[in-house]
């Protein structure tokens, strides 16, 4: 007999906690609801819950558009930090670069080729360590991929400081940033 009682017992103790969880939501919707009329009368005054947003209950600090593991998913599209020093050694090496690709850009030159022979006259080296100037990255526009006419450029002043430029037909533009954890001092593109 006693494991007759039990049984019952548990199904309504279980009933009971379902119902009472299912109605904590519902509460305060409709005390904002009744609430709406009550105040200065244009019901400018009431405020939404927070839950009443539809936004994730777990956000992460820093986290740009509060989409849970924002941080550990953009982590690739963060450059380093950069030591005082080698910001300002990255701000002399941008102001030599800035008019050189002002002046391309003038004359309506950006192809690779000659962004790359106009840089190599200042004196920067090509290479790992030193000096990049590569095509645009590709994009995704209707159906297809296609690269972009344009150059990007970077230049790794030292370990934690490189200086990220391009020129294209519509503008041109002359950065400093530490390195990407992924792509060096080229800002990587979306992965989705």
């Amino acid at each position: 007999m006693p494991t007759s009682r039990s049984v019952p017992r548990t199904v309504l103790v279980g009933a009971v906690l379902i119902l009472t969880l299912g109605a904590c939501g519902q509460q305060g919707a409709s005390d904002s609801a009744a609430g709406a009329g009550v105040g200065s009368g244009s019901g400018l005054g009431s405020s939404a819950s927070p839950s009443a947003s539809g936004a994730s209950p777990y956000v992460e600090p820093g986290a740009g558009d509060g989409a849970p593991h924002y941080n550990e998913n953009n982590a690739y599209r963060r450059t380093g930090e950069m030591s005082p020093a080698h910001v300002r050694d990255a701000e002399q090496e941008a102001a030599r670069i800035e008019p050189v690709l002002k002046q391309l850009w003038k004359q309506g030159k950006w192809d690779p080729a000659t962004v790359r022979a106009a840089l190599l006259r200042l004196g920067y080296e090509e290479g790992d360590d030193a000096l990049t100037v590569r095509e645009m990255f590709r994009r995704f526009k209707g159906n297809e991929y296609y690269t972009p006419e344009g150059t990007m450029v970077g230049l790794s002043v030292h370990p934690d400081a490189c200086v990220t430029a391009f020129v294209q037909k519509s503008n041109y533009g002359v950065q400093t940033n530490g390195p990407y954890l992924e792509t060096g001092c080229f800002e990587p593109p979306y992965g989705h």
